[in-house]
């Protein structure tokens, strides 16, 4: 119990520790999580090996949890709507990378059957890696962000057909055909003595028939059963046992999947996908995502710890070299794949060095082949310290897009053909989301015309179906802008969701019209001062007037009459439109708020100054009140 409990103390000392001081420097926190793995596995031994090696079986359960969770929020429709990127794509990544690697294994002068398992190997990118750095930067809904997921998706599923196929490329291993038709290899009794096997010893037709009733379980079981047991488990009213059922759900999909040689991230993303309708899906995702997260970090931990740097001491000009021509390799195939698939050029960038990398998956092979003999003991080790090595240059490609992007922004380079823009207006509204939406509808039912503009195609595109006219492209480049007449317009609404781009948006507008009145959606106070700064005249908080009308209905309910509720809500929001104007003037944006001493000391004489006179008002209406009823 000690050791586990020194052994815990020190991975969470090091998470504490590293993670934060890596995102302070713009590093990502799976840069931080590899960088404690390494410091506290092979710079300071506070971990041996083979204790990585545990720890590795149990992190896998992070990207395990990770696929369970994307599964979630895919709605069915939506991966079918991906299947030509899943095949194409996908496919095609693939094929080109294997190809490529086995041709240069042969090379070489390796046997054909080691190079193709080794292009294999190499053709898969970490899904823990990508997808947990494309969300930390909000790339998942970019086009090169769903195409690297779309990839992704498409490696996680050929890993079924490449640990059917790594057994037969064995060389001298011993690897026959049974009677039956079932595969014997020498390798079998230890690998089926680690876990539960339902296949072990099947002829074929049988493996293939217990693999199919396996994913036709778990699908069945999502669409009949899960309902039913919730219903069950929420008449417990017990917070705990939806948590235990969603750990349950997820730990026994593993089980089964690895029973049947299946991969268990393949098996919970199927289950995920099938309860992405459910009503429990909320309550699924709330009690899984804390244990993904530490997961996850484990992972990387354990990756960062597991590398052996004896090896890669004794051959570092090998290892390092092969590392970084692999990334090259396959980050050249992946812009050639997008330029193929009509990826913007951002996108492409995105998409070529966000999948460079080798994956976790393909440690798991490589362990496999060298269980059967597919690699040598030697190679074995310097492919893992080149998989390795690759995680841990990742993040470094990420921050070579992010240069990459903010270059081509200031050339303006990388975006979408974008509409042409022949009509203009007193109106514009940039940005039509749920907020630019109800603005335009009750505009343009008022009577009035308007030019919307909007850098999501797909929201152009639905707004047309609907009988709306908007313009493809971004509110913020210039030469849109005066397509649509900003020069002439009297009104500008601006919904944006990214709050730096608001700002500058109203910043631009102000300069070449200073006539125009700029309406524009804040994110919080600071983009609320921000604004007021750039020259907005209206700015409208999200949340803000939604929350007033709760605030009413909770006076209501206590006993407030509707007027006197209602009078309450407009003394305060005039209170904190004078407060707001009060307070920009004070504002710093060097300064954080809570150590501006002049903002703070003015916040709280405002604070008390809104209680009084909310009182007072109070007080004087039920004295009108008790004066009436006398």
């Amino acid at each position: 119990m000690d050791g586990f409990l020194a052994q815990a103390t020190i991975y969470l000392a090091a998470i504490v520790i590293a993670v934060p001081i890596a995102r302070r420097l713009g590093l990502g926190s799976v840069l931080g999580y590899l960088i404690a793995g390494i410091v506290i596995g092979p710079v300071f031994g506070l971990v041996a090996h083979s204790q990585s090696e545990d720890l590795m079986h149990v992190a896998e359960f992070g990207v395990v949890m990770m696929l369970f969770l994307i599964g979630l929020e895919l709605d069915p429709r939506a991966l079918w709507d991906m299947r030509h990127k899943l095949i194409g794509m996908g496919g095609l990544q693939i094929s080109l990378t294997a190809a490529v690697i086995t041709w240069a294994g042969t090379w070489v002068g390796l046997p054909w059957q080691t190079a193709l398992a080794l292009g294999m190997i190499m053709s898969l990118s970490s899904t823990a890696v990508v997808l947990q750095t494309l969300s930390e930067k909000d790339l998942m809904r970019t086009g090169g962000g769903r195409a690297a997921f779309s990839v992704l998706l498409t490696q996680d599923i050929a890993v079924i057909p490449m640990l059917a196929a790594l057994p037969l490329l064995a060389i001298g291993s011993g690897v026959s055909l049974g009677p039956d038709g079932s595969i014997i290899r020498a390798s079998d009794a230890v690998a089926h003595a680690e876990h539960l096997s339902l296949i072990e010893g099947l002829p074929a037709w049988g493996v293939t028939i217990v693999t199919l009733g396996a994913v036709a379980t778990i699908v069945l079981a999502g669409i009949f059963l899960t309902r039913p047991v919730f219903r069950f488990v929420h008449a417990a009213n017990m917070r705990e046992i939806y948590t235990a059922i969603a750990l349950l759900m997820v730990l026994g999909i593993a089980l089964l999947m690895n029973s049947v040689g299946l991969s268990p991230a393949l098996g919970t993303f199927l289950a995920g996908v099938v309860l992405a309708n459910s009503e429990f899906r909320h309550e699924l995702e709330s009690s899984i995502e804390p244990f993904k997260g530490l997961l996850l970090g484990l992972f990387f931990i354990a990756v960062g710890a597991g590398i052996n740097f004896t090896i890669l001491f004794r051959d570092p000009v090998l290892i390092v070299g092969l590392t970084i021509v692999l990334m090259i390799t396959k980050g050249l195939i992946l812009y050639v794949i997008g330029r193929l698939f009509s990826l913007r050029k951002r996108g492409q960038w995105l998409f070529a060095l966000s999948l460079a990398q080798a994956g976790e998956f393909g440690m798991v092979l490589t362990t496999f082949s060298l269980q059967q003999g597919v690699l040598s003991i030697w190679l074995g080790q310097r492919v893992m310290l080149v998989i390795a090595l690759s995680l841990v240059f990742t993040p470094l490609f990420f921050i070579l897009h992010d240069y990459l992007r903010r270059k081509l922004t200031e050339r303006g380079e990388g975006a979408e053909a974008t509409d042409e823009i022949d009509d203009q207006q007193a109106i514009i509204i940039a940005g039509i989301g749920r907020f630019g939406q109800v603005v335009n509808r009750l505009v343009q039912a008022s009577g009035f015309n308007t030019v919307v503009l909007d850098n999501d195609l797909k929201t152009i595109q639905v707004m047309r179906k609907f009988g709306y006219k908007g313009f493809f492209g971004d509110p913020t480049r210039p030469e849109l802008l005066h397509a649509a007449g900003i020069d002439d317009a009297r009104v500008l609404v601006i919904g944006l969701d990214d709050p730096a781009a608001a700002t500058r948006l109203v910043t631009y507008a102000r300069q070449h019209n200073p006539d125009l009145f700029i309406i524009v959606r804040a994110r919080d106070r600071i983009h609320v001062y921000e604004l007021f700064k750039a020259g907005a005249d209206k700015i409208v908080r999200e949340m803000f007037d939604s929350s007033l009308r709760a605030g009413r209905y909770v006076l209501e309910e206590m006993g407030f009459s509707e007027y006197d509720a209602a009078m309450t809500e407009q003394a305060y929001y005039q209170h904190d439109r004078e407060a707001l104007r009060d307070l920009a003037e004070l504002w710093d944006p060097k300064v954080p708020l809570t150590e501006n001493r002049a903002y703070v000391e003015r916040s709280r004489t405002l604070d008390k100054a809104l209680e009084a006179g909310l009182m007072a008002q109070i007080e004087t209406r039920r004295r009108q009140k008790d004066e009436a009823a006398e």
